[in-house]
């Protein structure tokens, strides 16, 4: 399949520099892109790479200045652009067919909405609420009195444990709990009692949970993951925890009981974050960090433990500098030595 380049101009919003009929048949990355395809500069530090590039074409910011040979479309996020592009040659296809596969077990005083897509051997627990044209893809597990809205996706071996509310158009990976027993336990003498965990779990709209996600249900109250929140694979949610609108989390973070991240954070690989903590709108926290201290809006920190990015940095050189200070202390310390042995005499 071929699509012309002033098509995909029109598709992306971009304003088109070169012939509009060149046929294109694929996308692809810059420095791997050939003949009849298109690709897109993001990074200025690629810019060497459009006039080598096979490609046919270059998506490229709207304030692109170097002259080319190539076909151009400059866009405001050429990146995001790109990402539309890659739509037109990969359009998304049904991960389903519409219905219930005859293995599913549906409880009783369930509402099931239209234009549903149930695996096998999907389990739906009692008085639960499943909204319009949600996937649920096969071995997915929902207790009792659960809710969740429209057009959302839970693949393959998802559990959703009881009375946890999920908004509209929330995807769910293979593999993630949602709604388990946060770890609460009671020292008594030599023993642990656990804790009741009473509260609920609640996912609102638009966001995104990776494989093999664990979120802990509350002892009281609730766990809430707001609007838009984006989380990676292999993280885990502890009770009573809270994230923030259009936040990010990488793969592999720790969020201890009752840490409550704001809006917009970018949270990177392998965090963890001790319990009882609050992080500001707008924050950063750089990969393999330990928060031990809350975070103010707009603060950008890093280390173990993680204190604000400049200050990490000048140690982290100061540390690279003490092999060669213990020796200079030592060299100082001998001459000192040899000059007492001097006075003495």
């Amino acid at each position: 399949m071929q699509i012309s380049l002033g098509k995909i101009a029109d598709h992306v919003g971009g304003i088109l520099e070169g012939d509009g009929e060149i046929g294109i048949s694929g996308v692809a990355k810059i420095e791997e892109a050939g003949k009849d395809q298109i690709t897109f500069l993001a990074n200025p530090k690629y810019a060497r790479f459009v006039e080598t590039t096979g490609a046919s074409a270059v998506i490229v910011p709207a304030d692109f200045s170097s002259a080319s040979s190539r076909a151009l479309i400059r866009c405001p996020d050429p990146y995001f652009a790109f990402l539309k592009a890659v739509v037109l040659f990969h359009p998304p296809h049904p991960l389903l067919e519409k219905g219930i596969h005859p293995t599913a077990v549906v409880g009783a005083e369930t509402d099931l909405g239209d234009d549903l897509a149930v695996g096998p051997y999907v389990v739906i627990g009692k008085r639960c609420r499943i909204g319009h044209g949600t996937v649920l893809m096969p071995g997915t597990v929902i207790g009792d009195d659960v809710c969740i809205g429209d057009q959302c996706v839970l693949h393959a071996n998802v559990c959703i444990r009881e009375k946890t509310r999920i908004g509209r158009r929330v995807i769910i990976h293979c593999g993630s709990v949602v709604g388990s027993d946060g770890f609460g336990f009671a020292r008594v003498g030599q023993k642990y009692e656990k804790i009741p965990q009473t509260g609920i779990v609640v996912i609102e709209d638009d966001v995104e949970i990776g494989a093999n996600v664990t979120i802990d249900r509350a002892t009281l109250g609730e766990t809430r993951i707001k609007r838009g929140a984006k989380l990676d694979n292999l993280i885990q949610i502890a009770h009573n925890c809270t994230v923030g609108e259009d936040t990010v989390i990488a793969a592999q973070a720790g969020l201890s009981g009752s840490t409550h991240l704001g809006k917009r954070n970018r949270i990177g690989g392998q965090v963890g974050f001790a319990g009882h903590l609050t992080v500001g709108d707008d924050a950063a926290v750089g990969a393999q960090s330990g928060v031990d201290k809350s975070i103010p809006d707009g603060e950008m920190v890093f280390g173990y433990p993680a204190r604000p990015i400049r200050e990490t940095m000048r140690v982290m050189a100061a540390l690279n500098r003490l092999p060669d200070l213990i020796r200079e202390i030592r060299q100082m310390r001998e001459r000192m030595k040899a000059l007492e042995k001097k006075t003495r005499k």
